[in-house]
Parts: C-alpha cells; structure tokens; sequence
C-alpha cells in the first residue's frame, strides 16, 4: 500500500513550478511569433498560472488522485480499476469498450490517469477569471487536445490494437500503414469505402437533365414518374458548400426522388465548385446567377407564374435573399418557401462559434478585393472538429491502427466529396450573418437592397432538426419571430443536422414534433407540441400539395428555348474539390 509521506507536498509544488515556467516560456515564445497580435487563449490560460493558489490545490490534487489511482490497481489488481469516466467524456465511451481497459491492470490505470487529466484540465479552465464567452473556446479546443491524446489513439497504449496485430502477425499494422498512405494522397482520412459508389451509378442516381448551365449553376429538371404533376413546379435549392446529392443520395433514401414519387414537377440547381473562374463571386452573384435565374428559367419552361421552393442550411439563407430582391424588383415569382436547418437569426450559431476569429476574419479582408478560393476540404475539417471522436479518431484507429476497411455509408461518401467557395462570398457570409448578424438586425444588404424579411409574405414551412449541432433548433425557430408577414409553420425532427432531414418516408424511422402555435420561447414551444411517428417528409408533402394547385399533364425534358444538355447528374457535380494548398494558391 502507497503511504504519502508529507515531503510529497513539496515535490507537488515542485513540479507546478517547473510547469509554470514552462509555460511562461511557450506564451513568451508565441508573443514574440505574433508581435502585434492579441491572443485570448493564451492570456487566459495565463491569468490562471499566476493565480498560485488556485493553480497549485489543482496541480497538487491531479498527482494526489494519480497516486491513489496506483495504489488501488496494486492493491486490488484488476477489481479496483473499475472506476467511472471523469471529465467530459460519457460514461459509456465506445473508445474504450474492450474489456482490457477494466480489467488488465496497465490498461486499467493508463485509463484512470487519462480520465484525472481529463478532469483537472477542465477544473483548470473553469477556475480562469475570464468571461463566458472566452471560457467556452478554451473548453471546446482544450477538448480537442484531450480527445487527441486519447491513449486508445496510441498503438502502444491500445489493447484491441495490440490483440489485432498479434492475431494477424502484423498484417493489420502493414494494412493501416497501406490505408495511411492511400489517404495521404487523397488529402483527408477516409470515412467509407470509396470504391463502393459512384456518383451517377448509385448516388445522384434519379433519372432528369440538365436543361440550363452558366459560369455558377447547373439546373436539373427531373423526369415524372407519374403521368400527371402538380401544376406549380418546384425548385429546390441545396447548399452551397456541399454537394446537392445529399437530397437524391441511392433511390430509397433520395428526397430528390421522393418528391417526384409524389406528383411534383421537380427543379434542382446544381452548385459549381469555385475555380480561378468565379474567384470574385459575391453572395450577389449566388442569389442573381444562381436562384434568381434558376427561377426565371423554370418559369420559361413551365409556362406558370410562381413557383415552390425548397431550401437546406445556407441554400435556405441565399433563397430568401433572392425572395427579398424579387419582391423589391415587383417580381412576384415565389408562392412558397420550405426552409430545412436554416438559420436567419445568427446570435446563436452553436458550436461553430469557437471557430470564429475576428483576427483571422480581418485578414481576409484584403483578399476578398482581389478574389481567391476556399478550400471546402478546411470547412470540412471544420465541421469534422465539432465532432472529432466520431468524425477523426474513430477513423484514425480503424483506419490505421486497426487496419481495417470503413463500412459503406453513403452520407459519408458525400461528406468527403467537397464543394471549394469563392473567398468574397465566404467572406461575405461569414460577415455578415455569423460576426455581425445582420439579417436578423435589418442591417443586411444585397445588391444595394436592405434584406427586410417583412417582405416574405407566403407560407413557409420551417423544418429543424432537434440534435443539430451546426444549426441549433432553437436559432432555427427564431426565424418565425423574424418573418411577421409569412404564414408560418414550424417542425422540429429527431437526429442531426443531415441525419434528420435525409429521413425517408419509406423506412418511416424516427419522430417528429407538431405545433401550430408559434410562442417567441423555442422551449415553450417543444413543452406544448405533439410528437407524431415517422419520418417528417409526410407532413412537409401534406403542406406542399396545399401549395401545389391542381395536377396537369407531366412534361416531357427539355423544351425548344431549353433543349437537354446532358444527363443528370451534369457535369458540375462530378468535379473534384481542390486541395487547400491547391486552393490558397488561386
């Protein structure tokens, strides 16, 4: 049995002092890197080594629990290592599901050890005098190292991946380094298997054709499947930064089809991934080139004054631009909006907003004048950061520690296969809605026009996911407040921001909820709605038909004015996204 003996305080504060002191030095060595520059991280981070009293009962209590840690595991061997998880981590953590981690005695402590950092690191930040705000990144990148060192990350320190290599006499350590280099070459870890689709064979697969293209969009037409359609034609509009397969991904999950399926006269447009051709388009550009005139032409072909539309995340956001600045041309061409995870109201954009640093935003400034890309495989990398054991490290251990193949997932095929922006209009978007908020304020400003969403004067259905961590469900149900002219209707789904709206009707998985009335308090709102069984594209194509008029001969593809291009899925959604080194050199 360990005894502490009363000199071990003084080898406590020892070793704080010796880590104070190195990191005086680390944030010296930073501040001399970045002369002129503010760091908040670091000044926090700061504040805390030289508050003593609180740095050391942390540092003294983290080597206490260590030791006492040591002294079950070599008194109760395997029995006492069985502890729960601390920190952050959930008590069930499927890292560390292998029995070895509770009952092989060295697995068991590494585990214990890892759990107390864990912990301590994040007494550490709380016990920093610093504001909310700065607390809350400190915490989320903080997570990230913690995530990072994992010691189920670590061949060494991983039994499955020891138990695997002595299995396969090294094969699965040859395999891993085989997928490591693969993926090296590709720029980003794998998350499926690649080779199991291809988008026009599997994905992005519904029969149409392009039947218009410009320097920004392609538009689709999609083939009727039933002999008669709903006479006003609906247009949808996916986002930009991603590809719009996510909507038609294999037949029984593709949206795309669905509403086909349904008796609708179907419109898509297609996003170009930015090149050195478009490197100066504006959000202007999006809303005119791209909804604007994937409207007008729409129009043109059908013969019909107004038409539906549909708009996912930041589609959404260019699509009541564009409603906006037809209303201010007396352009009447809209009946209906339904926005899916969209946000117009930006005070609360959720996890993402650790990202967002007004320094680096600043350096941008410069470059939007003169053009340039954003590489989508960094906003890939992004939006991977707000979920890196799920999205990273399970990867990282399958991949190449374990040596294994990752399973066939479409929607992960889809999420590796990026969409590069233009930088004036990643630059706009981040400005104006993220920073500054300034839709919600009234204060945004597009092609001249102040974006008065008063102007919204249709019915628009609102859809939210309820465990969206890019769009949170409670910004999203702000956008009601915000559109006091339109007749509203809100729906909140389960799952997540991708998960929740590719929910098809045909397995009829999840729930959603319904609640006519619209209270300002999100929460409120939830308290008093129904939970109905299912998925929420039944309830959306219910709401639709209301706005869809009567049902006419379906058409054929392709007119005299717009005669058929080529097949879907076109061309633009077949173009592969720039490395972000092949992007920053644009």
């Amino acid at each position: 049995m360990f005894n502490q003996p009363p000199k071990f305080d003084e080898l406590f504060a020892s070793i704080a002092e010796s880590n104070k002191k190195w990191f005086e030095n680390l944030t010296s060595a930073t501040k001399a890197q970045n002369e002129g520059q503010d760091n908040q991280l670091l000044d926090t981070f700061k504040s805390f080594f030289d508050n003593t009293k609180s740095y050391l009962e942390t540092q003294n209590s983290f080597y206490q629990e260590q030791l006492q840690s040591l002294s079950k595991i070599m008194q109760g061997g395997s029995e006492a290592a069985e502890v729960p998880a601390t920190g952050k981590r959930p008590m069930i953590d499927r890292r560390f599901s292998d029995p070895d981690w509770q009952k092989n005695p060295f697995f068991a402590y590494i585990r214990q050890s890892y759990d107390n950092f864990s912990k301590h690191m994040h007494d550490f930040v709380n016990k920093t005098e610093s504001d909310e705000d700065t607390k809350s990144r400190m915490k989320f990148f903080l997570q990230q190292y913690i995530d990072a060192i994992a010691p189920s990350n670590f061949a060494v320190t991983n039994p499955e991946v020891i138990k695997a290599m002595m299995e396969s006499n090294g094969q699965s350590i040859a395999d891993g380094m085989k997928n490591m280099l693969e993926d090296m070459q590709n720029g980003y870890i794998a998350m499926t298997d690649e080779s199991a689709f291809e988008v026009g064979k599997n994905l992005a697969a519904t029969e149409g054709a392009v039947i218009f293209r410009n320097e920004l969009i392609e538009l689709i037409h999609y083939k009727p499947t039933t002999e008669k359609v709903y006479e006003v034609p609906l247009v949808i509009v996916p986002p930009c930064i991603n590809k719009y397969y996510i909507l038609d991904l294999q037949q029984d999950n593709s949206m795309v089809k669905y509403y086909v399926d349904q008796g609708y006269n179907v419109y898509l447009i297609s996003w170009k991934s930015a090149d050195s051709s478009i490197k100066n388009f504006r959000w202007e550009e999006y809303v005119n080139l791209g909804v604007i005139k994937a409207i007008e032409v729409v129009r043109e072909v059908t013969k019909k004054p107004k038409v539906n539309t549909i708009g996912y995340c930041v589609g959404g956001a260019i699509l009541t631009s564009a409603g906006i600045l037809l209303k201010s041309r007396e352009q009447d061409w809209i009946n209906s909006m339904l926005h899916m995870t969209t946000m117009l109201d930006y005070s609360d954009p959720g996890e993402i907003k650790v990202f967002l640093d007004e320094n680096l935003q600043k350096a941008k400034i410069a470059k939007k004048d003169i053009g340039g890309v954003v590489s989508g495989r960094m906003i890939s990398q992004t939006f991977s950061a707000l979920r890196p054991n799920d999205l990273i490290w399970n990867y990282w251990v399958n991949n190449y520690l374990l040596g294994k193949t990752p399973q066939k997932f479409d929607i992960l095929y889809w999420n590796s296969d990026i969409v590069d922006l233009p930088l004036p209009m990643h630059y706009f978007y981040l400005d104006n809605l993220y920073f500054n908020n300034n839709f919600a304020k009234g204060e945004f400003i597009v092609d001249g026009v102040t974006m008065d969403l008063s102007k919204i004067d249709y019915p628009v259905y609102l859809f939210a996911a309820q465990k969206d961590h890019i769009v949170p469900w409670e910004s999203a149900y702000k956008s009601a407040a915000l559109l006091p002219n339109a007749q509203v209707k809100f729906v909140l789904g389960a799952s997540g921001h991708t998960a929740g709206v590719v929910n098809p009707a045909n397995t009829d998985k999840r729930n959603y909820w319904v609640n006519d009335n619209l209270p300002t308090d999100a929460k409120e709102w939830f308290k008093t709605s129904t939970s109905m069984p299912g998925s929420w594209w039944k309830d959306a194509n219910e709401w639709l038909i209301t706005q869809s008029g009567k049902q006419i001969k379906a058409p054929s593809l392709g007119t005299k004015e717009y005669p058929v291009l080529c097949e879907a899925p076109g061309d633009y959604v077949k173009a592969k996204g720039l490395s972000i080194m092949e992007a920053e050199a644009i």
